[in-house]
């Protein structure tokens, strides 16, 4: 079973850059699907992106596309988000998200995600 840490988070100002990682200290990172949602104070938690474990393309919340980026490092067992160009209304608590092994799909819902991160927090002030 995947066991996730993430790390890269911290306090930026509005316009900066954040590079979230999390790593995965199971043995089948390389077929999961890896995704990261996100979670403001008092707010259920939300999809941000995912990237498939089967080279299919990546898939982002609409809101978010041209801001992060989301890549993996699969001889590492690492999965990224690059944030830019960062807004208050990005501050929340990122967690990521692996699939079941070899699941099909590339999917944007929590309940597809059985295993989880601690989350790590972004504050970004204006």
């Amino acid at each position: 079973q995947a066991q996730l840490v993430e790390s890269g988070g911290g306090s930026v100002q509005a316009g900066g850059s954040l590079r979230l990682s999390c790593v995965d200290s199971g043995r089948t990172f390389s077929e999961q699907t890896m995704a990261w949602f996100r979670q403001p104070s008092g707010e259920e938690r939300e999809f941000v992106a995912t990237i498939p474990w089967t080279g299919e393309s990546t898939r982002y919340v609409d809101s978010l596309k041209g801001r992060f980026t989301i890549s993996r490092d699969n001889a590492n067992n690492v999965v990224y988000l690059q944030m830019n160009s960062l807004i208050p209304e990005d501050t929340a608590v990122y967690y990521c998200g692996a699939t079941a092994p070899r699941a099909r799909g590339i999917p944007s819902s929590r309940k597809d995600y059985p295993n989880w991160g601690q989350g790590s927090q972004v504050t970004v002030s204006s």
